[in-house]
Protein backbone atom coordinates (compact mmCIF):
# COMPACT_ATOMS: atom_id res chain seq x y z
CA UNK A 1 0.00 0.00 0.00
CA UNK A 2 2.57 2.50 -1.12
CA UNK A 3 0.30 5.21 -2.48
CA UNK A 4 -2.67 5.71 -0.16
CA UNK A 5 -5.19 6.64 -2.93
CA UNK A 6 -6.40 7.31 -5.48
CA UNK A 7 -6.80 3.81 -6.75
CA UNK A 8 -9.43 1.15 -7.14
CA UNK A 9 -8.55 -1.58 -4.71
CA UNK A 10 -10.24 -4.16 -2.55
CA UNK A 11 -11.68 -2.08 0.20
CA UNK A 12 -11.24 -3.42 3.75
CA UNK A 13 -14.62 -1.86 4.48
CA UNK A 14 -16.77 -3.71 1.96
CA UNK A 15 -16.84 -6.97 0.09
CA UNK A 16 -15.45 -5.90 -3.27
CA UNK A 17 -13.27 -3.38 -5.11
CA UNK A 18 -14.40 0.21 -4.77
CA UNK A 19 -13.10 3.53 -6.11
CA UNK A 20 -12.02 5.86 -3.33
CA UNK A 21 -11.65 9.64 -3.34
CA UNK A 22 -8.23 11.06 -4.00
CA UNK A 23 -5.70 11.67 -1.25
CA UNK A 24 -2.50 10.81 -3.04
CA UNK A 25 0.55 10.38 -0.83
CA UNK A 26 3.37 7.93 -0.27
CA UNK A 27 3.29 6.27 3.14
CA UNK A 28 7.03 5.50 2.88
CA UNK A 29 7.99 9.17 2.50
CA UNK A 30 8.46 12.22 4.65
CA UNK A 31 7.02 15.56 3.50
CA UNK A 32 9.60 18.35 3.59
CA UNK A 33 9.54 21.67 1.77
CA UNK A 34 6.49 20.68 -0.27
CA UNK A 35 8.14 17.48 -1.54
CA UNK A 36 7.76 13.78 -0.75
CA UNK A 37 11.07 12.03 -0.20
CA UNK A 38 12.29 8.80 1.41
CA UNK A 39 13.91 8.79 4.83
CA UNK A 40 17.66 8.32 5.15
CA UNK A 41 18.82 5.02 3.63
CA UNK A 42 15.20 4.29 2.73
CA UNK A 43 14.47 3.17 6.29
CA UNK A 44 10.85 2.27 7.10
CA UNK A 45 8.73 1.01 9.97
CA UNK A 46 5.77 -1.40 9.83
CA UNK A 47 2.34 0.09 10.50
CA UNK A 48 -0.01 -2.46 12.05
CA UNK A 49 -3.80 -2.64 12.04
CA UNK A 50 -4.80 -2.97 15.72
CA UNK A 51 -8.07 -4.64 14.74
CA UNK A 52 -6.32 -7.78 13.48
CA UNK A 53 -2.58 -7.31 13.97
CA UNK A 54 -1.84 -7.38 10.23
CA UNK A 55 0.53 -4.95 8.56
CA UNK A 56 -1.26 -2.07 6.86
CA UNK A 57 1.76 -0.60 5.14
CA UNK A 58 5.28 0.68 5.76
CA UNK A 59 5.97 4.25 6.91
CA UNK A 60 9.14 6.29 6.69
CA UNK A 61 11.48 6.09 9.67
CA UNK A 62 12.52 9.72 9.86
CA UNK A 63 15.86 10.50 11.45
CA UNK A 64 17.49 13.60 12.93
CA UNK A 65 18.66 14.38 9.38
CA UNK A 66 15.06 14.66 8.14
CA UNK A 67 14.09 16.72 11.18
CA UNK A 68 16.97 19.10 10.46
CA UNK A 69 15.94 19.41 6.81
CA UNK A 70 12.32 20.03 7.84
CA UNK A 71 13.31 22.76 10.31
CA UNK A 72 15.39 24.51 7.64
CA UNK A 73 12.52 24.23 5.14
CA UNK A 74 10.15 25.72 7.69
CA UNK A 75 12.50 28.59 8.42
CA UNK A 76 12.83 29.30 4.69
CA UNK A 77 9.04 29.40 4.37
CA UNK A 78 8.74 31.66 7.41
CA UNK A 79 11.36 34.03 6.01
CA UNK A 80 9.86 33.82 2.53
CA UNK A 81 6.44 33.21 0.93
CA UNK A 82 4.57 32.04 4.03
CA UNK A 83 5.85 34.80 6.28
CA UNK A 84 4.98 37.46 3.72
CA UNK A 85 1.28 36.61 3.63
CA UNK A 86 -1.16 38.79 5.51
CA UNK A 87 -3.21 37.31 8.32
CA UNK A 88 -6.30 37.40 6.11
CA UNK A 89 -4.48 35.48 3.38
CA UNK A 90 -3.37 32.84 5.88
CA UNK A 91 -6.95 32.54 7.05
CA UNK A 92 -8.25 31.96 3.54
CA UNK A 93 -5.84 29.07 3.03
CA UNK A 94 -6.97 27.48 6.29
CA UNK A 95 -10.60 27.89 5.25
CA UNK A 96 -9.88 26.14 1.95
CA UNK A 97 -8.23 23.34 3.91
CA UNK A 98 -11.29 23.11 6.15
CA UNK A 99 -13.59 22.72 3.18
CA UNK A 100 -11.41 20.03 1.63
CA UNK A 101 -11.13 18.07 4.89
CA UNK A 102 -14.92 18.13 5.22
CA UNK A 103 -15.27 16.85 1.65
CA UNK A 104 -12.89 13.99 2.41
CA UNK A 105 -14.21 13.32 5.91
CA UNK A 106 -15.44 9.82 5.09
CA UNK A 107 -12.10 8.81 3.56
CA UNK A 108 -10.16 10.27 6.48
CA UNK A 109 -12.49 8.60 8.99
CA UNK A 110 -11.91 5.16 7.49
CA UNK A 111 -8.19 5.78 7.29
CA UNK A 112 -8.13 6.74 10.98
CA UNK A 113 -10.21 3.70 11.91
CA UNK A 114 -7.76 1.39 10.15
CA UNK A 115 -4.80 3.12 11.72
CA UNK A 116 -5.98 3.63 15.30
CA UNK A 117 -8.66 0.96 15.68
CA UNK A 118 -11.47 3.30 16.67
CA UNK A 119 -14.97 2.73 15.24
CA UNK A 120 -15.58 4.54 11.96
CA UNK A 121 -18.19 6.83 13.51
CA UNK A 122 -15.57 8.08 15.97
CA UNK A 123 -13.11 8.57 13.12
CA UNK A 124 -15.74 10.61 11.29
CA UNK A 125 -16.28 12.80 14.36
CA UNK A 126 -12.51 13.40 14.44
CA UNK A 127 -12.38 14.33 10.75
CA UNK A 128 -15.22 16.80 11.15
CA UNK A 129 -13.53 18.22 14.25
CA UNK A 130 -10.36 18.78 12.19
CA UNK A 131 -12.44 20.64 9.60
CA UNK A 132 -14.01 22.75 12.35
CA UNK A 133 -10.61 23.59 13.90
CA UNK A 134 -9.38 24.82 10.52
CA UNK A 135 -12.58 26.79 10.04
CA UNK A 136 -12.29 28.39 13.47
CA UNK A 137 -8.62 29.28 13.15
CA UNK A 138 -9.02 30.36 9.54
CA UNK A 139 -11.68 32.83 10.65
CA UNK A 140 -9.64 33.94 13.68
CA UNK A 141 -6.33 34.49 11.88
CA UNK A 142 -6.89 38.21 11.26
CA UNK A 143 -8.68 38.88 14.55
CA UNK A 144 -5.85 38.58 17.07
CA UNK A 145 -5.36 42.14 18.24
CA UNK A 146 -2.74 44.01 20.21
CA UNK A 147 -3.48 46.76 22.73
CA UNK A 148 -2.57 50.34 23.51
CA UNK A 149 -1.35 50.94 27.06
CA UNK A 150 -1.82 54.13 29.09
CA UNK A 151 1.74 55.24 29.85
CA UNK A 152 3.78 58.35 30.56
CA UNK A 153 3.02 61.68 28.94
CA UNK A 154 4.70 62.04 25.57
CA UNK A 155 4.59 58.30 24.82
CA UNK A 156 2.32 55.95 22.93
CA UNK A 157 2.76 52.35 24.07
CA UNK A 158 1.30 49.39 22.25
CA UNK A 159 1.59 45.62 21.99
CA UNK A 160 1.75 43.29 19.01
CA UNK A 161 1.31 39.52 18.84
CA UNK A 162 3.85 37.94 16.52
CA UNK A 163 4.51 34.30 15.54
CA UNK A 164 7.31 32.45 17.29
CA UNK A 165 8.79 31.33 13.98
CA UNK A 166 9.25 27.57 13.54
CA UNK A 167 7.11 25.43 15.83
CA UNK A 168 7.48 21.73 16.56
CA UNK A 169 4.43 19.51 17.03
CA UNK A 170 4.66 16.01 18.51
CA UNK A 171 1.25 14.36 18.11
CA UNK A 172 0.13 11.10 19.77
CA UNK A 173 -1.66 8.14 18.23
CA UNK A 174 -5.05 8.36 19.92
CA UNK A 175 -6.54 11.43 18.18
CA UNK A 176 -4.18 12.42 15.35
CA UNK A 177 -6.64 14.55 13.39
CA UNK A 178 -8.09 16.40 16.35
CA UNK A 179 -4.71 17.22 17.86
CA UNK A 180 -3.28 18.30 14.51
CA UNK A 181 -6.26 20.64 14.18
CA UNK A 182 -5.94 22.25 17.58
CA UNK A 183 -2.13 22.48 17.44
CA UNK A 184 -0.98 22.91 13.85
CA UNK A 185 -4.15 24.80 12.91
CA UNK A 186 -3.59 27.43 15.58
CA UNK A 187 0.14 27.70 14.86
CA UNK A 188 -0.44 28.27 11.14
CA UNK A 189 -3.16 30.82 11.82
CA UNK A 190 -0.63 32.90 13.78
CA UNK A 191 1.88 32.66 10.93
CA UNK A 192 4.27 30.06 12.32
CA UNK A 193 5.84 27.43 10.06
CA UNK A 194 5.39 23.91 11.42
CA UNK A 195 7.31 20.66 11.72
CA UNK A 196 4.97 17.81 12.66
CA UNK A 197 6.15 14.47 14.08
CA UNK A 198 3.18 12.08 14.21
CA UNK A 199 3.20 8.94 16.32
CA UNK A 200 4.76 5.95 14.63
CA UNK A 201 1.70 3.85 15.57
CA UNK A 202 -0.75 6.09 13.66
CA UNK A 203 0.38 8.62 11.11
CA UNK A 204 -1.69 8.09 7.94
CA UNK A 205 -4.03 11.03 8.46
CA UNK A 206 -1.07 13.29 9.28
CA UNK A 207 0.45 12.45 5.91
CA UNK A 208 -2.93 12.87 4.21
CA UNK A 209 -3.26 16.26 5.92
CA UNK A 210 0.07 17.36 4.44
CA UNK A 211 -1.23 16.50 0.99
CA UNK A 212 -4.48 18.37 1.56
CA UNK A 213 -2.64 21.46 2.84
CA UNK A 214 -0.32 21.46 -0.17
CA UNK A 215 -3.22 21.08 -2.61
CA UNK A 216 -5.06 23.97 -0.93
CA UNK A 217 -2.17 26.37 -1.56
CA UNK A 218 -0.20 26.27 1.68
CA UNK A 219 3.29 27.45 0.65
CA UNK A 220 6.03 24.85 0.55
CA UNK A 221 7.75 24.48 3.92
CA UNK A 222 4.93 26.00 5.97
CA UNK A 223 4.02 22.45 7.02
CA UNK A 224 6.49 19.58 7.12
CA UNK A 225 5.65 16.05 8.30
CA UNK A 226 8.33 13.61 9.48
CA UNK A 227 7.11 10.24 10.79
CA UNK A 228 9.51 8.18 12.88
CA UNK A 229 10.32 6.86 16.31
CA UNK A 230 9.91 9.08 19.32
CA UNK A 231 13.44 8.59 20.60
CA UNK A 232 14.86 9.42 17.16
CA UNK A 233 12.74 11.92 15.24
CA UNK A 234 10.78 13.16 18.26
CA UNK A 235 13.85 13.69 20.40
CA UNK A 236 15.63 15.46 17.54
CA UNK A 237 12.68 17.82 17.10
CA UNK A 238 12.49 18.63 20.82
CA UNK A 239 16.14 19.62 21.07
CA UNK A 240 16.64 21.27 17.67
CA UNK A 241 18.03 24.80 18.08
CA UNK A 242 15.95 26.00 15.11
CA UNK A 243 12.65 25.27 16.88
CA UNK A 244 11.10 28.25 18.66
CA UNK A 245 8.14 26.57 20.38
CA UNK A 246 7.25 22.93 21.07
CA UNK A 247 3.77 21.48 21.43
CA UNK A 248 3.58 17.97 22.89
CA UNK A 249 0.67 15.71 23.77
CA UNK A 250 1.45 12.37 25.40
CA UNK A 251 2.63 10.73 28.60
CA UNK A 252 4.02 12.51 31.64
CA UNK A 253 7.38 10.74 31.36
CA UNK A 254 7.93 11.68 27.72
CA UNK A 255 6.59 15.19 28.30
CA UNK A 256 9.22 15.74 30.95
CA UNK A 257 11.92 14.68 28.49
CA UNK A 258 10.53 17.02 25.83
CA UNK A 259 10.47 19.94 28.23
CA UNK A 260 14.02 19.25 29.42
CA UNK A 261 15.27 19.08 25.83
CA UNK A 262 13.52 22.30 24.84
CA UNK A 263 14.76 24.05 27.98
CA UNK A 264 18.33 23.82 26.67
CA UNK A 265 17.26 26.19 23.90
CA UNK A 266 15.10 28.29 26.27
CA UNK A 267 11.98 27.89 24.15
CA UNK A 268 8.39 27.67 25.44
CA UNK A 269 6.59 24.33 25.57
CA UNK A 270 2.91 23.46 25.65
CA UNK A 271 2.37 20.13 27.40
CA UNK A 272 -0.88 18.15 27.52
CA UNK A 273 0.00 15.03 29.47
CA UNK A 274 -3.14 13.15 30.35
CA UNK A 275 -5.36 12.77 33.37
CA UNK A 276 -7.45 10.78 35.77
CA UNK A 277 -10.59 12.82 35.32
CA UNK A 278 -13.59 12.51 37.67
CA UNK A 279 -17.30 12.89 37.15
CA UNK A 280 -19.02 13.83 40.41
CA UNK A 281 -22.63 12.67 40.71
CA UNK A 282 -24.67 14.21 43.51
CA UNK A 283 -27.83 12.59 44.84
CA UNK A 284 -30.05 15.17 43.14
CA UNK A 285 -28.52 14.59 39.67
CA UNK A 286 -30.67 13.84 36.63
CA UNK A 287 -29.48 10.26 36.12
CA UNK A 288 -31.27 9.82 32.81
CA UNK A 289 -29.19 12.69 31.43
CA UNK A 290 -26.00 11.68 33.23
CA UNK A 291 -25.75 7.96 32.50
CA UNK A 292 -24.77 8.13 28.81
CA UNK A 293 -22.02 10.61 29.68
CA UNK A 294 -20.82 8.59 32.67
CA UNK A 295 -20.15 5.55 30.49
CA UNK A 296 -19.33 7.01 27.06
CA UNK A 297 -16.71 9.41 28.41
CA UNK A 298 -14.86 6.42 29.82
CA UNK A 299 -15.00 3.98 26.91
CA UNK A 300 -14.73 6.33 23.91
CA UNK A 301 -11.76 5.33 21.75
CA UNK A 302 -11.41 2.28 24.00
CA UNK A 303 -10.64 4.59 26.92
CA UNK A 304 -7.51 5.88 25.19
CA UNK A 305 -8.40 9.52 25.77
CA UNK A 306 -6.41 11.94 27.91
CA UNK A 307 -9.60 13.46 29.27
CA UNK A 308 -11.45 10.16 29.71
CA UNK A 309 -13.74 10.14 32.73
CA UNK A 310 -12.03 7.17 34.31
CA UNK A 311 -13.25 7.95 37.85
CA UNK A 312 -16.92 8.18 38.77
CA UNK A 313 -17.61 9.71 42.21
CA UNK A 314 -21.16 9.05 43.41
CA UNK A 315 -22.87 10.44 46.51
CA UNK A 316 -23.57 7.61 48.98
CA UNK A 317 -27.42 7.62 48.88
CA UNK A 318 -27.49 6.77 45.15
CA UNK A 319 -24.25 4.80 44.89
CA UNK A 320 -25.77 1.34 44.45
CA UNK A 321 -28.32 2.61 41.94
CA UNK A 322 -25.71 4.32 39.75
CA UNK A 323 -23.40 1.30 39.83
CA UNK A 324 -26.28 -0.98 38.82
CA UNK A 325 -27.33 1.24 35.91
CA UNK A 326 -23.75 1.70 34.69
CA UNK A 327 -23.14 -2.04 34.96
CA UNK A 328 -26.13 -2.72 32.72
CA UNK A 329 -24.71 -0.38 30.10
CA UNK A 330 -21.31 -2.03 30.28
CA UNK A 331 -22.79 -5.48 29.73
CA UNK A 332 -24.57 -4.18 26.62
CA UNK A 333 -21.45 -2.73 24.98
CA UNK A 334 -20.47 -4.27 21.64
CA UNK A 335 -16.76 -4.78 20.95
CA UNK A 336 -15.19 -5.54 17.58
CA UNK A 337 -12.97 -4.45 14.69
CA UNK A 338 -13.05 -0.83 13.65
CA UNK A 339 -14.68 -1.74 10.34
CA UNK A 340 -17.74 -3.08 12.15
CA UNK A 341 -18.38 0.38 13.66
CA UNK A 342 -19.54 -0.88 17.06
CA UNK A 343 -19.25 0.76 20.50
CA UNK A 344 -15.63 -0.11 21.29
CA UNK A 345 -12.72 -1.12 19.09
CA UNK A 346 -9.29 -2.51 19.93
CA UNK A 347 -6.50 -0.81 21.81
CA UNK A 348 -3.75 0.69 19.67
CA UNK A 349 -1.16 -2.09 20.16
CA UNK A 350 -0.30 -5.32 21.89
CA UNK A 351 1.90 -3.29 24.24
CA UNK A 352 -1.06 -1.17 25.33
CA UNK A 353 -3.21 -4.28 25.66
CA UNK A 354 -0.61 -5.70 28.04
CA UNK A 355 -0.60 -2.49 30.10
CA UNK A 356 -4.38 -2.50 30.51
CA UNK A 357 -4.48 -6.25 31.16
CA UNK A 358 -1.91 -5.81 33.93
CA UNK A 359 -4.13 -3.21 35.62
CA UNK A 360 -7.08 -5.59 35.42
CA UNK A 361 -4.91 -8.27 37.01
CA UNK A 362 -4.10 -5.84 39.84
CA UNK A 363 -7.83 -5.24 40.29
CA UNK A 364 -8.49 -8.97 40.45
CA UNK A 365 -5.63 -9.67 42.83
CA UNK A 366 -6.70 -6.89 45.19
CA UNK A 367 -10.29 -8.13 45.28
CA UNK A 368 -12.03 -5.31 43.41
CA UNK A 369 -15.53 -6.24 42.31
CA UNK A 370 -16.41 -6.23 38.61
CA UNK A 371 -19.72 -4.33 38.52
CA UNK A 372 -20.11 -4.61 34.77
CA UNK A 373 -18.11 -5.98 31.86
CA UNK A 374 -18.63 -6.31 28.13
CA UNK A 375 -18.36 -9.74 26.55
CA UNK A 376 -15.69 -10.17 23.89
CA UNK A 377 -17.06 -12.10 20.87
CA UNK A 378 -15.46 -15.47 20.27
CA UNK A 379 -14.74 -14.64 16.63
CA UNK A 380 -12.52 -11.60 17.20
CA UNK A 381 -9.35 -11.63 15.07
CA UNK A 382 -6.64 -13.46 16.97
CA UNK A 383 -4.07 -10.73 16.38
CA UNK A 384 -6.36 -7.90 17.50
CA UNK A 385 -5.64 -5.81 20.59
CA UNK A 386 -8.91 -6.27 22.45
CA UNK A 387 -9.69 -5.85 26.16
CA UNK A 388 -13.18 -6.20 27.62
CA UNK A 389 -14.49 -2.81 28.86
CA UNK A 390 -14.71 -3.17 32.64
CA UNK A 391 -16.47 -1.28 35.44
CA UNK A 392 -15.07 -1.71 38.95
CA UNK A 393 -16.96 -0.74 42.11
CA UNK A 394 -16.53 0.14 44.88
CA UNK A 395 -12.93 1.33 44.74
CA UNK A 396 -10.98 3.20 47.44
CA UNK A 397 -9.68 6.61 46.39
CA UNK A 398 -6.10 5.58 47.27
CA UNK A 399 -6.12 2.41 45.17
CA UNK A 400 -3.72 2.32 42.20
CA UNK A 401 -6.60 2.02 39.74
CA UNK A 402 -8.09 5.21 41.19
CA UNK A 403 -4.79 7.09 41.05
CA UNK A 404 -2.97 6.01 37.87
CA UNK A 405 -3.88 6.66 34.24
CA UNK A 406 -4.77 3.28 32.71
CA UNK A 407 -5.49 4.50 29.17
CA UNK A 408 -7.96 1.75 28.46
CA UNK A 409 -11.71 1.03 28.79
CA UNK A 410 -11.65 0.70 32.58
CA UNK A 411 -13.65 2.89 34.96
CA UNK A 412 -13.71 2.89 38.75
CA UNK A 413 -16.62 4.04 40.90
CA UNK A 414 -16.13 5.56 44.35
CA UNK A 415 -18.57 6.90 46.91
CA UNK A 416 -18.48 10.24 48.72
CA UNK A 417 -20.37 11.95 51.51
CA UNK A 418 -20.99 15.66 50.90
CA UNK A 419 -19.29 18.40 48.91
CA UNK A 420 -16.06 18.55 50.86
CA UNK A 421 -15.45 14.82 50.48
CA UNK A 422 -16.28 14.96 46.76
CA UNK A 423 -13.82 17.78 46.15
CA UNK A 424 -11.09 16.12 48.21
CA UNK A 425 -11.38 12.87 46.26
CA UNK A 426 -11.66 14.64 42.90
CA UNK A 427 -8.50 16.64 43.60
CA UNK A 428 -6.70 13.70 45.18
CA UNK A 429 -4.62 12.49 42.23
CA UNK A 430 -1.45 13.85 40.58
CA UNK A 431 -3.54 14.93 37.58
CA UNK A 432 -5.81 17.88 36.86
CA UNK A 433 -7.25 17.95 33.36
CA UNK A 434 -11.07 17.72 33.22
CA UNK A 435 -13.95 17.16 35.64
CA UNK A 436 -17.71 16.80 35.46
CA UNK A 437 -20.30 17.83 38.06
CA UNK A 438 -23.87 16.50 38.03
CA UNK A 439 -26.39 18.29 40.25
CA UNK A 440 -29.62 20.30 40.00
CA UNK A 441 -28.34 22.74 42.65
CA UNK A 442 -26.84 25.73 40.83
CA UNK A 443 -25.05 27.07 43.88
CA UNK A 444 -23.45 23.70 44.60
CA UNK A 445 -22.38 23.33 40.96
CA UNK A 446 -20.56 26.65 41.04
CA UNK A 447 -19.01 26.07 44.47
CA UNK A 448 -17.64 22.68 43.49
CA UNK A 449 -16.48 23.81 40.04
CA UNK A 450 -14.46 26.64 41.57
CA UNK A 451 -12.76 24.29 44.05
CA UNK A 452 -11.72 21.65 41.53
CA UNK A 453 -8.05 21.71 40.49
CA UNK A 454 -8.25 21.13 36.76
CA UNK A 455 -8.32 22.91 33.42
CA UNK A 456 -11.95 22.31 32.45
CA UNK A 457 -15.14 21.67 34.42
CA UNK A 458 -18.37 20.56 32.75
CA UNK A 459 -21.61 20.97 34.70
CA UNK A 460 -24.46 18.60 33.80
CA UNK A 461 -22.55 17.44 30.75
CA UNK A 462 -19.10 16.07 30.00
CA UNK A 463 -17.25 17.21 26.90
CA UNK A 464 -14.21 14.96 27.34
CA UNK A 465 -12.09 17.95 26.39
CA UNK A 466 -14.45 18.79 23.50
CA UNK A 467 -15.38 22.16 22.13
CA UNK A 468 -13.20 23.77 19.50
CA UNK A 469 -13.71 27.18 21.07
CA UNK A 470 -13.05 26.11 24.68
CA UNK A 471 -9.51 26.52 26.06
CA UNK A 472 -8.13 23.09 26.98
CA UNK A 473 -5.20 22.04 29.14
CA UNK A 474 -4.30 20.94 32.61
CA UNK A 475 -2.57 21.60 35.89
CA UNK A 476 -0.26 19.44 37.99
CA UNK A 477 0.90 16.35 36.05
CA UNK A 478 -1.63 17.04 33.32
CA UNK A 479 0.71 19.68 31.93
CA UNK A 480 0.59 23.39 31.26
CA UNK A 481 -0.34 25.80 28.52
CA UNK A 482 -3.67 25.89 26.72
CA UNK A 483 -4.88 24.67 23.36
CA UNK A 484 -8.18 25.32 21.57
CA UNK A 485 -9.98 28.63 21.30
CA UNK A 486 -8.19 31.98 21.20
CA UNK A 487 -5.89 30.90 24.02
CA UNK A 488 -4.10 28.62 21.58
CA UNK A 489 -3.44 31.58 19.29
CA UNK A 490 -1.94 33.49 22.19
CA UNK A 491 0.24 30.49 23.05
CA UNK A 492 1.54 30.26 19.49
CA UNK A 493 2.57 33.91 19.51
CA UNK A 494 4.99 36.16 21.36
CA UNK A 495 3.94 39.51 22.79
CA UNK A 496 6.00 42.50 21.73
CA UNK A 497 5.76 45.89 23.46
CA UNK A 498 6.54 49.09 21.54
CA UNK A 499 6.90 52.43 23.33
CA UNK A 500 7.08 55.48 21.04
CA UNK A 501 8.27 58.86 22.41
CA UNK A 502 6.75 61.63 20.34
CA UNK A 503 6.79 64.75 22.58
Amino acid sequence: MRSMMPQTRRSPWRGGPQPMQSIDFDTRSVFIGGQWQPASFGRTLPLLNPSDGNELTQIARGSPAEIDAAVHAAQAAFDGPWGQLTAAERGRILLRMSTRVAELADVLARMEALDVGKPVKQGLADALALARYLEFYGGAADKVMGETIPFANGYTALTLREPHGVTGHIVPWNYPMQIIGRSVGAALAMGNACVLKPAEEACLTALAFARIAHDCGLPAGALNVVPGLGDEAGAALSRHPGIHHVSFTGSVAVGQLVQAAAAKNAVPVTLELGGKSPQIVFADADLDAALPFLVNAGIQNAGQTCSAASRILVEQPIFDKVVKLMGERYRALRVGPAIEDLDVGPLISQRQKEVVSNYLAIARDSGLRVAGQATLPANLPAGGCYVAPTLLAPVRDDHRLAQEEIFGPVQVVMSFDGEADAVAQANGTPYGLVAGVWTRDGGRALRVARRLRCGQVFVNNYGAGGGIELPFGGVKHSGHGREKGFEALYGFSALKTIAIKHD
